[in-house]
């Protein structure tokens, strides 16, 4: 029951994360829920019935997705800071 419990919970969070509008800081929190729940424990271990992982599958995807998209941001937003900084000197 309480591999469970902690899969419900982990679940509960992640939809809870994807449901975040600011970028930076959904990213932190993915990151956080990454290191909670899949950095210890494999993936594997979550005790969910079918209609969950299904679900869990799209959150798992589509925040894949958003941390792809938001480290090419990232990188291009330093990118152009590099820029400005050697124009400036």
């Amino acid at each position: 029951m309480e591999r469970r419990d902690r899969s419900l919970k982990a679940l509960e969070e992640f939809k809870y994360i994807d449901s975040l509008e600011a970028d930076d800081f959904k990213a932190k929190q993915l990151k956080k829920w990454v290191e909670k729940y899949i950095t210890d424990t494999s993936i594997e271990e979550f005790d969910l019935t079918l209609e969950e992982l299904k679900s869990f599958e799209e959150l798992f995807f589509k925040n894949l997705n958003f941390i792809k998209s938001h480290q090419s941001s990232i990188k291009d937003e330093l990118d152009e800071n590099k820029k400005i900084k050697k124009f400036l000197h």
